[in-house]
């Protein structure tokens, strides 16, 4: 997977922060957040393979 790939929808996330704090979201906001995203799920996996299971749930999250 190419590292510069957005992993959550924009629109959904500028529209929930317009929506609850009525404020802008940059595309760097958009970034950061995607990055994050790649680092839960790459701890899920971790702890997924580490239950010797091929399924992540959401304790491993």
């Amino acid at each position: 997977m190419a590292g510069n790939e957005t992993l959550v929808v924009t629109s959904k996330v500028k529209a929930y922060i317009k929506d609850k704090g009525g404020m802008n979201t940059s595309a760097t906001a958009i970034d950061a957040l995607s990055a994050k995203v790649c680092e839960i799920c790459d701890n899920a996996i971790e702890n997924a393979k580490n239950d010797k299971r091929k399924t992540v749930k959401d304790r491993d999250i």
